[in-house]
């Protein structure tokens, strides 16, 4: 099992930044319900810490409070790109340290995360916005799957 150790401080950075990025992808893709949103993804973290046990790693992920990345973006599309970039970095490092299953386990949650933040908020009578489910493919590309 892989545990924080694992990592130096800079890439365990890394590794917590991917979550909260994929989730503020989601928020702003739509741009609506940005309350329940980010409430959303706090649940997300709060149902993981439930499932404790099932891997060390996103034990200690999930522990940590979310964090998101506060650089000053000058656009939504900077945001986005920067935030997708955070989850493809966290991905090649979590392949370099950690086991498949974990880093499957990450990506799993890191998608649930994101539909878990679309479903938060109906857009237009729709539960996830066709902009989110734009943005829910693009961080599933970023992670390397297909989204669900």
């Amino acid at each position: 099992m892989t545990t924080k150790s694992a990592f130096s401080p800079e890439e365990w950075k890394s590794v917590l930044e991917g979550p909260p990025s994929a989730g503020m992808i989601v928020v702003m893709a739509s741009r609506g319900g940005t309350f329940r949103e980010t409430f959303a993804m706090s649940k997300a973290y709060l149902e993981a810490r439930q499932l404790h046990g099932a891997s060390e790693l996103l034990d200690e992920i999930v522990a940590a409070k979310p964090k998101a990345d506060h650089t000053r973006y000058h656009s939504v599309e900077e945001m986005r790109d920067h935030g997708l970039q955070h989850l493809r970095d966290a991905v090649a490092l979590l392949e370099t340290k950690a086991t498949a299953e974990e880093v499957d386990a990450y990506r799993r949650f890191v998608l649930a995360l994101a539909n878990k933040v679309a479903a938060a908020h109906r857009e237009h009578g729709q539960e996830v916005s066709p902009e989110e489910a734009v943005a829910i493919d693009q961080i599933a590309a970023a992670l390397g799957q297909k989204a669900s």
